[in-house]
């Protein structure tokens, strides 16, 4: 009995394109696999070739050296295999303009050899607060409401793999909310997800594993429990009137105005609160969590660095 191949998997992938100043190494020999129902997340800063991998996924750009393939079907060789089990959401917006929003989904539905995919067309309408949009020029949305319809191409055609990248940029809480849970119920009905963003905090709540790209090169893949409980260490922030100059080195300031520290233990939150009082600064407001996917990130690649 065989046992079924995994969702994604990247052996051994290199990409390298050409420039002025020689080439430019955009994936260097990267290997993991996504297995079938997971929800899985590519993380990495800008650069690191999360949207080459993807694009080499999608069949977009051909690897160097390597192989990627969708469910066992190889996405060079085997490409209508592989580009028919795949729905992926790109980060630019990309659109026909001469075309209404329910043309779009009905021409995409075509061009996969859909038949009778008026239904579906109708609940992704709705899931994606699209239906009063029905019947608009594309021309005509606001980018949010473009990169709604983008999400609507790439599932149309039911893909039993689904690739989001950065799918939220610029679309309001709304959006994020019932596309996340739109994915979540795709997801408990066996299709697997991978996704890209730079909102960490989803990938935290959403993923179970989490692969990590620096410079092109693998640096991290786990699960995300076992990556936090790695990095370890207490996440603290402290809001004052200002910081004091010993702490100006370890601190970083928050969205909210407040004092950032990464510490590694409980106990040496007493030494940051003894250079309040040595400075004679107030602590206004004091908050400690555990460390997150942003700081393991950070830990990570740190680390790499040093070891490069």
């Amino acid at each position: 009995m065989t046992s079924s191949p995994p969702a994604v998997e990247f052996e051994r992938v290199s990409k390298t394109f050409p420039a002025a100043s020689g080439a430019v190494r955009a994936l260097d020999d990267v290997s993991f696999t996504v297995e079938q129902g997971e929800f899985f997340a590519l993380l990495g800063p800008n650069g690191a070739g999360k949207t080459t991998l993807i694009s080499v996924l999608a069949g977009l750009a051909r690897p160097t050296s390597g192989t990627a393939r969708v469910l066992g079907f190889d996405v060079t060789r085997d490409y209508r295999e592989a580009r028919s089990r795949l729905g992926v959401v790109p980060q630019e917006l990309v659109f026909d303009p001469f075309f209404t929003v329910r043309e779009t989904l009905e021409l995409q539905a075509r061009y996969y050899g859909v038949r009778e995919a008026g239904p579906w067309i109708d609940e992704l309408l709705t899931q994606l607060d699209l239906t009063h949009k029905a019947r608009a020029n594309m021309r005509a949305l606001s980018g949010g409401m473009k990169r709604r319809v983008m999400v609507g191409q790439a599932l149309v055609h039911k893909p039993p793999v689904i690739v989001l990248d950065e799918p939220t940029a610029g679309v309001d809480v709304e959006l994020r909310q019932n596309l996340w849970a739109f994915m979540k119920r795709l997801n408990g009905e066996g299709h697997t997800i991978i996704l890209t963003t730079h909102y960490l905090e989803e990938a935290e709540s959403l993923c179970t594993r989490v692969a990590m790209l620096k410079a092109g090169r693998l640096v991290a893949l786990d699960s995300t429990e076992r990556l936090l409980r790695g990095v370890g260490g207490v996440s603290v922030e402290i809001s004052a009137e200002r910081l004091p100059e010993a702490l100006a080195e370890s601190a970083t300031l928050q969205a909210s105005g407040a004092f950032g520290f990464t510490l590694p233990d409980h106990a040496a939150l007493e030494g940051v609160l003894a250079a309040f009082r040595s400075a004679g600064v107030s602590v206004r407001e004091l908050r400690v969590g555990g460390a997150d996917l942003e700081q393991a990130f950070l830990r990570l690649t740190a680390r790499d660095a040093g070891t490069a």
